[in-house]
């Protein structure tokens, strides 16, 4: 197909404005890793490299104060990651039938499958990043992935020994209404195995005071668990070839990612192409697009140690 060439700046700004809205307000709907990491904006014309910051934490000070003597200020210690950000996108190419220069009911949907393919885009960007740390725990104490059997299902037991990892490595909680968690993303056969047990609580007991993330189901132990139909499933890859799944466990700033913004500062674009946009190359203005683009994204693990994975076997 022809390369477009006019820019979306022959509809209405009001329009575009809406579409911009409409598409990054459909991708966060449906964000789910992408939610859980540090966001750090992307600012134009600052280039390619986003920089991403970590502070080391003070120790403990067990030398009492001098009277009358003022103590020795503290040297604030603050690491950077950076990562380099590209560019994510795709469109579908509609006939002259369809009417672009107005917001129509056709359009909407197009924008709105469109917003579905760019939140799956994201969200499997972050997923590769957060589901190849170092930190890694095999369910049943297995050595490794091929070690998995079909015995070693997801279980209370494995979680609360991430939580104890995580723990015992400092990792930060995410704060929520004065109390500290844990956040674990997790399929729906981890999910299955963990809704049988009796200290189980589902969301439905406690939302009406808490503020409820995507895909968020319930919690346990310390830990906010969130369902995702794209956690990783690592095909034939255990014991017997069975499939093995993967569970992730993680504490605040455990990763990083750039932040998608509000409208009119956003790196998410909602690109409409009206027909006869593309010159010579549509003689008959037979050809329009939707299509959407990131401008720049980048997700970065920024402390190995703050991040758990959890391979499990997927249950028959």
């Amino acid at each position: 197909m022809a390369t477009n060439t006019t820019s979306t700046s022959t509809l209405h700004t009001t329009v575009q404005n809406y579409y911009d809205g409409k598409l990054l307000l459909e991708m966060e709907k449906q964000l789910v890793y992408y939610q859980g990491g540090q966001k750090k904006s992307l600012p134009k014309g600052n280039g390619k490299v986003v920089e991403f910051w970590r502070y080391k934490p003070f120790t403990a000070i067990t030398t009492a104060l001098t009277e009358g003597t003022v103590p020795s200020s503290q040297a604030l210690q603050m690491e950077t990651v950076t990562a380099t950000v590209a560019q994510y996108g795709g469109y579908v190419a509609t006939s002259d039938m369809l009417e672009l220069t107005g917001i129509s009911t056709q359009t909407n949907q197009l924008v709105h499958l469109m917003a579905k393919q760019g939140a799956l885009s994201i969200d499997h960007l972050v997923r590769g990043v957060v589901t190849a740390g170092t930190q890694v725990q095999y369910c049943g104490g297995r050595a490794a992935r091929n070690a998995v059997t079909s015995a070693d299902k997801f279980s209370v037991a494995e979680i609360r020994k991430a939580v104890r990892t995580l723990e015992k490595k400092g990792a930060p909680k995410f704060n929520r209404g004065g109390r500290g968690y844990y956040k674990c993303i997790i399929g729906s056969d981890a999910k299955y195995s963990l809704m049988g047990d009796s200290l189980w609580e589902d969301k439905a007991t406690y939302q009406q005071a808490e503020q409820i993330e995507n895909g968020e189901i319930g919690k346990l132990f310390g830990v906010i668990f969130i369902e995702s139909s794209e956690a990783p499933v690592y095909t034939a890859a255990g014991a017997s070839s069975i499939d093995v799944g993967a569970a992730i466990v993680f504490g605040e700033d455990a990763y990083g990612v750039v932040d998608l913004g509000a409208v009119g500062s956003s790196p998410v674009r909602t690109i409409v192409k009206p027909l006869g946009s593309a010159g010579t190359s549509d003689p008959l203005d037979q050809t329009a697009t939707v299509g959407w683009k990131v401008e720049g994204f980048v997700s970065v693990i920024l402390n190995q140690n703050w991040i758990v994975r959890i391979e499990h076997a997927i249950e028959a």
